[in-house]
């Protein structure tokens, strides 16, 4: 008896808006719940999987591993692995990934009216607090790598002109800093709204600075 032939797999086709628009293309790619938070993660630099869970609470390990998945097919991560003696797997942002950096920077400024009051289910890590200082530190007087101690913990950031696909912040100490700032998170979220200016922060001294180099003197506005 002739054997049966199996009808062709077709393709899943994605879910898409289906509309000729460019908002319309870019949320095909990253308007699926969690993938700017992936990316936002991911502008630290290289993460792997079991860091980047720990850092979205609340994200089921099926749809971070769906996400990631999307996202290397969309050419916004890829996924490599370390040599050892390390031999981890890392995700870490394309090119046009890292071209998502000023999207998040807007998203952030946009949202941050609406941390006013912190909820008692919110969680809380200091390095999510790296994009919208990014704003108060955007200037030329303003170029290297800012260490930021809160009350959360420490972060920091990279101001300046950043080489396409550099991190433009990280998690915990830098390895070398230009300056160290230290501020609350109230402080923090006025700069990011525009209600208050780094130099007016500095001189009532709600945000206190140290360091010897050029980024920290025009930080304190010597």
């Amino acid at each position: 008896m002739p054997r049966q032939q199996q009808p062709a797999t077709r393709p899943v086709r994605r879910r898409s808006y289906d509309q000729f628009c460019a908002t319309a293309r870019a949320l095909d790619s990253v308007g699926d719940r969690w993938t700017l938070l992936i990316v936002r993660e991911l502008l630290a630099g290289p993460r792997r999987y079991t860091d980047l869970h720990a850092d979205l609470p609340g994200v089921s390990t099926d749809v971070l591993a769906s996400r990631l998945r999307d996202m290397e097919q969309n050419g916004l991560a890829t996924r490599r692995r370390l040599p050892p003696p390390a031999a981890a797997s890392v995700y870490e942002l394309t090119e046009r990934g890292h071209g998502l950096m000023p999207v998040l920077a807007a998203l952030a400024e946009w949202g941050a009216p609406a941390l006013a009051e912190r909820r008692p289910t919110d969680a809380v890590r200091a390095h999510w607090f790296a994009l919208p200082l990014l704003r108060a530190l955007d200037g030329p007087a303003y170029e290297g790598v800012v260490e930021v101690q809160l009350d959360e913990g420490e972060f920091h950031v990279r101001a300046g002109a950043a080489e396409d696909g550099a991190a433009v912040y990280g998690d915990g100490p830098a390895d070398r800093a230009d300056a160290r700032i230290a501020l609350d998170v109230e402080v923090c979220l006025e700069l990011a709204q525009g209600g208050l200016t780094l130099a007016e922060a500095v001189g009532d001294g709600r945000v206190e600075v140290s360091g010897d180099g050029p980024l920290a003197a025009a930080l304190r506005g010597d």
